[in-house]
């Protein structure tokens, strides 16, 4: 399946956001695969973070990392960062965007 997110930068922490995403920690890359997902890409517009996700399922994959240590560590590193954060409850299984149009 494919989910599309919307996240939000804070505007005076941009450079510390990107610099953050060239540093992921390969234990939560694998992490990240290891519960499903196959793909993820983040582009920004400004402050505005657009994700995609390829995975399984979305709420497995989100269920299975919102209490690995290594994803608590990094999802707390985020919110230092972020206006609008990753939602990892069960309400965050349903939180991506709506399909607009598709070719």
């Amino acid at each position: 399946m494919r989910i599309a997110l919307h996240t939000k930068v804070r505007a005076d922490r941009i450079e510390e956001y990107e610099a953050a995403h060239r540093e992921v920690p390969a234990e939560l890359t694998a992490a990240i695969r290891a519960a499903g997902a196959t793909s993820w890409t983040i582009w920004r517009s400004g402050t505005d973070l657009f994700h995609v996700i390829d995975c399984d399922d979305y709420a497995a994959l989100l269920a299975e990392l919102e209490r690995l240590p290594v994803n608590v560590a990094w999802q707390a590193r985020m919110d230092e960062l972020l206006d609008v954060s990753h939602d990892y409850s069960a309400d965050g299984a349903a939180a991506g965007l709506p399909v607009a149009w598709e070719l």
